[in-house]
């Protein structure tokens, strides 16, 4: 039984990393309607704070996120319209992964545990996936007769090619730390314990980065994505004019003639 007085998401900003943690561990972090409005708030404000330079999106106990709360869900299926599941994926799940995916900061998943359905989605939709190497990955989705969600049509086959993302989403299975890392679902892989120290270490080398050329990195990748080179090339000058113009790209041209290694303060 989940303590009431227990947020379900906790988010905590500290040296410029903000850390979003789901917090329903004996549940396996799976998404209420009172989880998917937290999250989602909760990665609006990380994404809409200039001192917030980087963010780690994790879980708590033995799991990432299992997707969508199937209880909860069952309770909708069968009358509880006050539970919003008709309209969850346009008021939660397409706000969260848009978030994560556009925010002009890095996102780093810190995949604790299993990630399944819009668990999966969301670390998919991450700049970078750190694993514990008990970790895992499962769409989930069509094994209880769901499409998919939270971004993984669009994201998956980015990551792993259109191929291997039908087969994932199709025939759903749970895919190892090690498995994923060789598909390039995962950025790394480290031991269990090793898990925290190997994230802080990215999130501070992230957070003391160029955060408005990463921002404008993460927007390039995106323009790309769906459109033709000469349009892709457009969208490069104007980010190119616009790092260009920053503090960040001066003190760094700076700090190469001198041979000094450049402090950046994300403008």
């Amino acid at each position: 039984m989940s303590d009431p007085d227990v947020q379900p998401v906790s988010y905590d900003v500290a040296d410029g990393i903000a850390t979003v943690r789901l917090r329903r561990p004996d549940a396996m972090n799976s998404l209420t309607l009172e989880t998917k409005v937290a999250l989602r708030d909760a990665l609006h404000a990380a994404a809409a704070d200039s001192a917030v330079r980087c963010v780690v999106l994790t879980g708590s106990g033995r799991a990432f996120c299992v997707g969508q709360d199937l209880q909860e869900h069952v309770a909708w299926l069968g009358g509880d319209e006050e539970l919003g599941g008709a309209t969850t994926v346009v008021d939660h799940y397409n706000p969260i992964v848009t978030a994560i995916a556009t925010m002009p900061k890095p996102v780093i998943a810190a995949v604790n545990g299993i990630a399944a359905g819009a668990g999966s989605s969301m670390a998919f939709a991450a700049d970078f996936r750190v694993l514990g190497r008990s970790a895992g990955f499962n769409t989930a989705f069509a094994a209880i007769a769901f499409s998919c969600d939270t971004g993984a049509s669009w994201t998956l086959p980015r990551l792993i090619g259109h191929a291997r993302a039908t087969d994932l989403l199709m025939r759903p299975r749970t895919v190892g730390a090690d498995e994923a890392l060789s598909l390039g679902l995962a950025t790394s892989v480290v031991d269990d314990e090793q898990l925290d120290a190997a994230v802080a270490e990215l999130a501070r080398e992230l957070a003391d980065g160029p955060t408005l050329a990463y921002g404008a990195i993460k927007r390039v990748l995106v323009h790309s994505a769906s459109h033709d080179l000469a349009s892709s090339l457009e969208q490069e000058g104007q980010k190119m004019a616009i790092t260009g113009a920053s503090s960040d790209h001066r003190v760094a041209v700076e700090a190469f003639l001198a041979k000094q290694k450049p402090v950046f303060t994300g403008r």
